[in-house]
């Protein structure tokens, strides 16, 4: 696998749209960074990827992989939920 600018602009994209798509699925508010939802993205996207092909799915066809597009959507889901989860507990309970 070649490691180009195109590839590495793609991959950020990409994962742009999986980390978004994953905070679309976890109702409620999230307050995080647009940086941590990218780098989520792209660890859901990458990660969505490996389990996806190692589940039996095609991964390298013409279009849209739909199938593997909803096991990253699920990984960033699951993962946003996790990062927001930790965060949302730093509050100060007022008594």
């Amino acid at each position: 696998m070649e490691l180009t600018l195109t590839g590495i602009l793609t991959a950020l994209i990409v994962g742009l749209i999986v980390g978004a798509l994953g905070r679309l699925v976890i109702p409620g508010r999230q307050s995080m960074p647009i940086w941590l939802h990218m780098l989520i993205g792209v660890g859901a996207a990458l990660l969505g990827t490996v389990l996806a092909r190692a589940m039996g799915i095609a991964t390298e066809t013409a279009g849209v992989d739909w199938a593997e597009l909803l096991v990253q959507v699920v990984l960033a889901a699951l993962a946003v939920a996790l990062v927001s989860g930790i965060g949302g507990r730093r509050s100060v309970s007022r008594y």
